[in-house]
């Protein structure tokens, strides 16, 4: 059984930290179900996760696409036509369209007291 060590991985992948995230997410990938590129040789997934990327069996660049688009929150979509025949106005927000005086009533109408009639002092 080879054990594979950082040394073997920094040749491929330079930086340490990088090194330990696509690592990381491969072992995650691995665990979900996804077949493994070498023999696992009763190793765990990290381990068989950094052999991939020593042998060369697994591009960095390509983990590194799969860990960015797993941590992205909005999906790109293609809208379809009907999507693009909606008016703009259907995205804006709906306001309220009380005018001060239609709010003033609706506060005295409440027994709430108005600016103008609160005490001074």
């Amino acid at each position: 059984m080879a054990r594979v060590t950082v040394e073997d991985c920094v040749e491929k992948v330079t930086n340490r930290f990088e090194l330990v995230l696509l690592a990381a997410h491969r072992a995650r990938v691995l665990s979900s179900g996804a077949p493994l590129l070498v023999e696992r040789d009763n190793d765990k997934n990290p381990v068989v996760a950094l052999r991939e990327l020593a042998d060369g069996e697994l591009e960095p660049d390509q983990v590194e696409e799969d860990l960015v688009s797993s941590l992205q929150k909005q999906v790109e979509v293609e809208e379809s036509e009907d999507a693009e025949a909606a008016p703009e106005k259907a995205d804006a927000p709906e306001f309220d369209k009380m005018t001060e005086e239609d709010y003033l009533k609706a506060i005295q109408a409440a027994g709430m007291t108005t600016p103008q009639t609160l005490p001074k002092g």
